[in-house]
């Protein structure tokens, strides 16, 4: 596709040509978020769309399949809706999901080895007037050893401005993902990873507790997936257990990367060796966005847990069971020895003389 070098039009042409979509933070994050690219407060006053091209129009994002060694051309465009003009970078990011399980993508000063390095936008920074876009080619070259697989990452404007004098300079970045699959042989594959279950009971020494089951979800594999869940727990002898319920499904995880799961699973009886079983299905999405779900993964792991309330009682009746056992020890070597039992001293009347 052969992109005209970067020109302004109207703000108007700008958007009715592109889908808006917003990657916004403050203090210099971005999130990831689709949608019209201006900020919910006002604060951030231009936006940014996919140029129309043999590639389309009105595209939400970016999403290419590529060879190794493969090139191509698309554009950016970029629009201001403020009152002054606009200095903006421009560059390409990889991207990676957050704690919150939003996706983002690292900052202009982090090494990108994936779409941040494969991308090039054909200007490093440009000027936009207010009211009007500038549109920007950009070039997708992939070098000839890219592993072959998902990869994803953006193309983001940015606008720095220094902070106060207490603060540092705050990063306001706007952009659009790029989701890049390099052509060869693809394998998702999930794992589950450091299985734990911890077990909360109750003073009730018959009631049931909590227990915690807590895994981390590993994308070994290297296609981009979302993990369905499913937890039990169950005692010693099997049997249908006891279900979590309410798990949603992880966020989308990239190759390579974890999450973290802890699931609470409530009414589970104290049983002095509890099973939990963690299931995770994976799900892979197509290029047109259909879901397919993939072999389900499967693990267990282990944990004693005793009833603190119940455990004093056994103690307890130990105890009494040890004292009645050390009496009637005591008896029994008193009778070997020839003596009288002390139940009958005790029943024996005083003798008296007969007259």
């Amino acid at each position: 596709m052969h992109l005209p070098r970067p020109r302004t039009t109207s703000a108007a042409g700008a958007l009715a040509r592109a889908a808006v979509v917003t990657l916004l933070a403050a203090l210099g994050l971005l999130g990831a978020g689709a949608g019209p690219a201006v900020a919910a407060d006002g604060d951030v006053p231009w936006t940014v769309g996919t140029a129309a091209g043999d590639f389309g129009s009105d595209r939400p994002n970016y999403r290419y399949t590529l060879d190794p060694g493969g090139r191509l051309q698309d554009g950016l465009v970029v629009t201001n809706h403020g009152t002054t003009p606009l200095r903006l970078t421009v560059y390409a990011a990889d991207g990676f999901t957050t704690k919150a399980g939003r996706f983002d993508l690292v900052t202009k000063g982090a090494k990108s080895t994936g779409v941040g390095a494969w991308v090039h936008p054909d200007r490093p920074e440009l000027t936009i007037r207010p009211g009007e876009s500038v549109q920007v080619p950009f070039t997708v070259a992939l070098p000839d050893d890219a592993a072959p697989g998902d990869h994803m990452g953006g193309i983001v404007t940015s606008l720095t401005r220094a902070g106060t004098a207490d603060s540092a300079k705050v990063d306001r970045r706007v952009g659009i993902r790029i989701r890049l699959r390099v052509g060869g042989p693809l394998k998702p594959s999930l794992s589950v990873e450091r299985p734990h279950v911890r077990y909360s009971g109750t003073l009730n020494p018959f009631g049931k507790g909590e227990t915690t089951v807590t895994y981390t979800i590993h994308n070994t594999g290297n296609a981009i997936l979302t993990a369905r869940q499913a937890v039990s727990v169950s005692g010693p002898l099997g049997g249908p257990g006891v279900r979590a319920g309410g798990i949603g499904d992880s966020p989308q995880l990239l190759p390579g990367e974890t999450w973290k799961v802890s699931v609470p699973v409530r009414g589970v009886a104290p049983a002095l060796r509890l099973t939990g079983t963690v299931t995770v299905t994976p799900l892979l999405a197509d290029a047109a966005g259909s879901i397919a779900p993939l072999a389900a993964v499967r693990t267990t792991t282990h944990a004693w847990n005793v009833s603190w309330t119940l455990l004093l009682l056994l103690v307890l009746c130990a105890m009494i069971a040890a004292g009645l056992a050390f009496r009637r020890r005591r008896t029994r070597r008193r009778l070997d020895a020839g003596g009288p039992e002390p139940a009958e001293e005790e029943l024996r009347e005083p003798e008296t003389s007969g007259h």
